[in-house]
């Protein structure tokens, strides 16, 4: 029974304890109340007396459950003031107050030597435990609330040095109590711990107080917490927490007023960056000189001493840059380096004798529907197939010093052939044995393509020089290789139009040089290189006779050169009589398969008119053999292809080195020595039985990274410089756009309506960066196959064409236009004035069109199809329009579907964009039904889109994030997929 009665007492002493309003503790019966109240819970602040006089001092009389301080009639005593009147104002108040209560012995200072008078501290720095009272002028809180609103604050420091502890001071050291009334009725009271105080470095009476921990408590029934049900703040206020900053500035030397600002998340988001206003605030703080002559108690700290942490976001977004920047570095060592030793290497350009064989080469294509996926699940005793043979069994070999022109109707398979033999890439399934066998090392193989791809705005001279400075060795000098183009122009025979620029061979942006030139310009891309075999797709098509028959003696000198004999193959299309003549080897092909492999000249029609009597019609004498040739393999009798497989069962052995001097053209070179004749391994021994190649063509560069990004650079320049059409049209449109869209927003309000038109502003410029990197996609589709052939011939590396290409696009057709738009639009909209404020925009948008670009280059790269590449970038940007936060409110965003805004880079910048704008300290100063509005533009930000006020780092790393993926996807497709293919 007594055990249940002392828990009984326990419980009761409990609830009471829950009584104490104003953090009051218990103690006994009654609550031990906080300096200026008292009453059995706290409930009644001070009404006349000094705070000396503790629970004794007159108290303001309860009126039902409140004390009305206005009601009341409370008179201060003479040299006290302020709501409550705890604040002291002269020395001799404090003096007189003290003796009064009659406990000098019970004060124990804790300073026992020095003056000990009394003194009234009345600056807003505090040195034991301060008192202060302010009026709350806030528009908006007066709209609401007009009559007379006052906060009192006890800070306290050190309650030891207060003349009375627990009387003139209450609760721990380093915490602060709070208590708002209006209109003489205190409707909450707050408390904070962990609190320090920071003077700054003038010395002006300033003083910033900074807490933790803070909760507030709003009173029940009172005018803020449900006397006026439709304005209830009391989840508001019950909700304030974290911390509590009370930032009182130097006293106006006219008035002697101080103002403070009353700093916390929640009340920043509502009343603006500068938080709770409080006016003519006075402070008063009874202490003894010797307090302040020792300095005691004084913990605070100057702001020179108390550095500010930066933010979590901040300290990771500088960590990513500084870690780039490291890398960046260090790779640029690196590849200085490896230039540096590459340039002091000993490697010579040397040619090596090559030989061309194959023999029984098939190149079968699968259907359409017989995808690799299908293919292993067709039956294996199906006779049907729709796979289309290209080539079948054919064979053949080519030695140096010999020239083999690959004949047929369209579709015999004749680029196949020679693609094949390249080393090209092909999309169908090849078997057989073929390859290129050299004696010392890798055989370098030239290969010439039907199509002219060149760079249009470079002149003959550099196009050729930039293919010299990275397909020859580090090591070669720029003056060596420039003697090499000039030596290559003279034997292709266009030193006249050395420095006539190449043009578009369509004419759609300039015409240059005639269609035989280019066709020469190609081939000397290949043979600055100093091939070992040289190959090529139909040379002279397209080409009138003359520029056909100059091209052919090109090849002719190539191929016969007494010093460095070449293995020269070519497809031909139709050759006239003369062209024809100057092959020594002629491959004749019909639907895939051989009818004739062996000597030139008038040997094939030779060969037909005593084999394949009655099966082919019979020659006619000064009739042009190759014509002749297209006409027996236009539609070949099948006995024809029997005949010739039984003519060469045995091998490819009966294949002459040499051609008799009767087909031997007037003045033409013998070729070299084979190295059969050397006492080198026949055709049949350089097969491996894999049907591998003994020596495949090589496959590293010859010049280093850097050297690849410094031509390819210098080259982009030159570009860019002869064709300013793309730049100066951003340019342009960017400075019109920016006048237009400036004179649009032209000094925008602060009313609600035109902050969402600040917002407007930012989402158009989003949208405008968006769209115009479209440009970007369609240079890259456009400049892809310039870069696929000579990817194939190992110019350079993708990751540094894909770098140069990127700054050469980034820095003039989207940096500067960004930079031109978005200053001009900054001041003409009358955003945010501060130069950091404008620096952060600037580098919001920058990031942004980074990422876009970035985007887009991924989308160029991913689809071959440029239209298909374009219409889902647009897509794109129609999509993160959408999600970007301006049309519809982030948070109203059905749950399905929200997650999509996570993968929009635009709301991460426009949320960026907005955050900075707020962060100046824009207020917004509106009136709502004729009740004047004065709020921040946070809150107003996120009620209407849903952007968190604190998320401006986090956007720019997210923002990083996007620009890393892309780039790092786009390095990855191009290595994998965009390699050329045929």
């Amino acid at each position: 029974m007594i055990k249940e009665l002392g828990y009984l007492s326990l419980l009761v002493l409990y609830v009471h304890a829950q009584s104490c309003d104003n953090y009051g503790t218990p103690n006994g019966s009654t609550c031990a109340c906080p300096t200026g109240f008292g009453g059995s819970t706290c409930t009644q602040p001070g009404c006349g007396g000094t705070i000396f006089q503790g629970p004794q001092r007159p108290l303001a009389a309860l009126g039902g459950s409140f004390a009305n301080l206005t009601a009341s009639s409370c008179s201060c005593s003479a040299g006290w003031t302020g709501t409550g009147c705890n604040v002291c104002q002269t020395a001799n108040s404090c003096q007189t107050a003290f003796s009064a209560v009659g406990t000098v012995a019970a004060s124990a200072p804790i300073q026992s030597t020095g003056n000990d008078t009394m003194v009234c501290n009345t600056e807003a720095r505090v040195w034991a435990s301060s008192q202060m009272s302010c009026n709350v002028q806030n528009p908006t809180l007066q709209a609401i609330f007009p009559l007379s609103s006052t906060l009192n604050i006890m800070r306290t420091l050190q309650p030891a040095f207060s003349p009375i502890p627990n009387t003139t001071s209450f609760g721990a050291a380093n915490t602060t109590f709070a208590q708002l009334f209006y209109d003489g009725v205190e409707q909450f009271f707050c408390e904070a711990d962990t609190c320090t105080q920071d003077l700054g470095t003038t010395n002006d009476g300033s003083a910033n107080w900074q807490c933790s921990n803070l909760r507030c408590t709003c009173r029940p029934g009172t005018s803020f917490c449900g006397g006026v049900p439709s304005l209830n703040l009391t989840a508001t206020i019950d909700k304030l927490d974290g911390t509590l900053t009370i930032d009182c500035g130097a006293a106006d030397p006219s008035s002697n007023s101080v103002t403070c600002n009353f700093l916390q998340d929640t009340i920043q988001e509502v009343f603006g960056s500068t938080g709770l206003g409080l006016n003519d605030c006075i402070f008063g703080e009874c202490v003894r000189q010797n307090v302040i002559d020792g300095g005691g108690g004084n913990t605070a700290s100057s702001s020179s001493d108390a550095s500010k942490s930066l933010g979590g976001g901040v300290i990771a977004g500088l960590a990513v840059i500084g870690a780039l920047a490291i890398v960046a570095l260090l790779l640029l060592l690196l590849g200085l380096r490896r230039q540096r030793a590459a340039r002091r290497s000993g490697v010579a350009v040397s040619r090596n004798t090559a030989s061309v064989a194959w023999s029984d080469l098939s190149y079968v294509v699968p259907s359409p529907h017989e995808k690799a996926f299908i293919q292993p699940f067709r039956k294996s005793d199906s006779n049907t197939t729709n796979d289309q043979a290209i080539l079948d069994n054919v064979s053949g070999k080519v030695l140096p010093g010999q020239m083999m022109a690959v004949l047929g109707p369209s579709g015999a398979g004749k680029t196949s052939l020679v693609e094949i033999l390249a080393g090209k890439n092909k999309t169908g399934n090849i078997s057989g044995h073929f390859g290129v066998w050299s004696q010392d090392r890798a055989p370098r193989v030239g290969f010439v393509p039907q199509q002219d791809i060149l760079p249009a705005t470079l002149t003959v001279f550099e196009a050729l020089l930039f293919a010299a400075r990275l397909r020859l060795p580090e090591n070669v000098t720029d003056k060596e290789k420039k003697e090499r183009v000039d030596i290559l122009l003279d034997k292709l025979g266009i030193s006249s139009i050395r420095n006539t620029r190449i043009g578009d061979v369509t004419g759609a942006k300039a015409r240059g040089i005639s269609g035989g030139e280019m066709r020469r310009v190609t081939i000397g891309l290949e043979l600055i290189a100093s091939p070992d075999v040289l190959l090529l797709d139909e040379p002279t098509s397209g080409l009138d006779s003359v520029s056909a028959a100059r091209v052919a003696d090109v090849l002719h000198a190539i191929a016969h050169d007494p010093v460095n004999p070449t293995p020269v193959i070519a497809s031909i299309h139709q050759p006239s009589s003369q062209l024809y003549q100057k092959f020594d080897l002629v491959l004749l092909l019909a639907h895939g398969r051989s009818l004739y492999s062996g000597p030139g000249g008038f040997a094939p029609a030779d060969y037909f008119s005593t084999v394949a009597t009655g099966i082919v019609p019979v020659y006619q004498q000064g009739y042009n053999v190759a014509e002749y040739l297209l006409e027996v393999a236009s539609d070949p009798p099948v006995g024809l292809f029997q005949l010739h497989k039984s003519q060469n069962s045995t091998s490819n052995e009966n294949i002459p080195a040499q051609r008799s001097d009767t087909n031997l053209l007037d003045g033409a070179v013998e070729p070299a020595e084979t190295s059969e004749e050397k006492g080198g391994p026949a055709l049949t021994d350089i097969y491996t039985p894999s049907g591998t190649t003994p020596s495949g063509p090589r496959s590293g560069y010859e010049t280093t990274f850097l050297t690849q990004l410094q031509y390819l650079c210098g080259r982009e320049w030159k570009m860019l410089k002869r064709d300013k059409t793309l730049f100066l049209a951003h340019t342009l449109v960017s400075a019109i756009l920016g006048v237009f869209c400036g004179g649009l927003y032209f000094h925008t309000g602060i009313t609600i309506a035109g902050f969402q038109s600040r917002v407007g502003c930012l989402f158009f410029l989003g949208s405008l960066i968006a769209f115009s990197s479209l440009s970007a996609l369609y240079n890259l589709v456009e400049i892809r196959p310039l870069f696929l052939r000579e990817r194939a011939s190992l110019y350079y590396s993708p990751t540094a064409w894909l770098l140069s290409r990127f700054l050469f696009d980034m820095v003039p057709l989207r940096l500067i236009p960004t930079i031109i738009v978005a200053t001009i639009t900054y001041w003409m909209a009358g955003l945010a004035p501060e130069a950091v404020h404008f620096f952060k925009f600037i580098l919001i948008l920058v990031l942004y069109s980074l990422c876009i670009t970035l985007f887009n280059f991924l989308l160029g790269t991913l689809f071959q199809n440029g239209g298909i590449a374009i219409l889902l970038s647009a897509l794109s940007a129609l999509y993160q329009m959408t999600f970007a936060g301006f049309f519809v409110h982030l948070n109203d965003i059905p749950p399905v579907l929200r997650w999509l805004q996570w993968l929009c880079p635009l709301k991460y910048a426009l949320e960026a964009l907005s955050v900075n704008e707020v962060g100046s300290g824009l207020m917004i100063e509106d009136t709502l039904q004729g009740v004047p509005v004065s709020i921040s533009a946070s809150l107003i930000m996120n009620l209407l889109f849903g952007f968190g006020d604190n998320n401006y780092y986090r956007d720019v790393l997210v923002l990083m994030a996007y620009i890393l993926g892309f780039g790092l996807g786009v390095i990855v497709i191009v290595w994998l997929k965009v390699r050329e293919r045929r």
